[in-house]
């Protein structure tokens, strides 16, 4: 029994290909309305605000408890080998290369990539977008737009509160509650962090996962059906796809970054 016809296995593919070329010319256009997004800065501060104010609660939260954990566990690892007072500059790596811009990401599209997503589809399930191209306005401009570059900048600087936050939280822990030197604890964090290769790389790190995980909000929101179901399939769209090409883009910028 035959389960798939030529045909079929050829629309799927013209499918694919349709849905590849829509979404580079969704983010061609979203780069090029920079230059409407500089000449209307109040619309690209409240997005900032709206998309970056708001995470602020639960990237704050998670960084301090993320810390506790990297201080309590580093403690308990390096104190086998004698180098208890090197939980500083393992906190501070771990938090700067990898678990600050990673877990952020996550944190942010599951928090403001899902707030995208629902506003823009219900917009359009709502018929703004329509209306807005009726009186020649065009949508991806006055309202993607914003919103994309808004991503961008958040991302970074909520990476950013992230790892200082998860730094005190393993402060705290190492210094405070286990007995750490405090001076050995900064210092062999201030001896071991390289500010280009360590912080420089997780700032590219949130900057690239900035981009991917608002464009993919933003394009899941304005494909998405529109009806209550197709808003709610893109939502989810939008957490699963974001992880994944997060933890995808993560392990290979990692082996660009790290290995050379």
């Amino acid at each position: 029994m035959r389960w798939w016809h030529p045909a079929d296995i050829g629309f799927a593919l013209r499918s694919k290909a349709a849905a590849v070329g829509q979404a580079t010319r969704l983010l061609l256009r979203l780069l090029a309305g920079l230059g409407y997004v500089l000449k209307r800065p109040g619309l690209l501060r409240d997005q900032i605000h709206f998309l970056g104010n708001y995470s602020l609660a639960i990237i704050g939260v998670s960084g301090l408890f993320v810390g506790f954990v990297l201080g309590l566990q580093g403690y308990y690892i390096l104190q086998r080998y004698g180098s208890a007072e090197a939980v500083g500059m393992m906190v501070a790596l771990t938090l700067l290369r990898e678990l600050g811009p990673v877990v952020t990401a996550l944190l942010f599209a599951g928090r403001a990539g899902t707030a995208l997503t629902a506003e823009i589809g219900l917009m359009k399930a709502g018929e703004q977008l329509s209306a807005m191209e009726m009186m020649a306005v065009d949508p991806v401009e006055r309202i993607l737009a914003p919103r994309f570059w808004a991503g961008l900048i958040a991302m970074p600087l909520l990476a950013a509160v992230f790892s200082a936050i998860g730094i005190m939280g393993g402060w705290i822990v190492g210094v405070l509650l286990l007995g750490i030197d405090g001076g050995a604890f900064w210092g062999q964090m201030q001896s071991g962090v390289d500010v280009f290769k360590d912080l420089g790389n997780g700032v590219i790190k949130s900057v690239v996962f900035g981009i991917t995980v608002t464009f993919v909000a933003l394009l899941q929101g304005f494909v998405a059906k529109p009806t209550p179901e197709g808003v709610s399939r893109a939502t989810t769209r939008t957490v699963v796809m974001a992880s994944l090409s997060v933890l995808a883009l993560d392990f290979m910028l990692t082996a660009m970054m790290f290995s050379i």
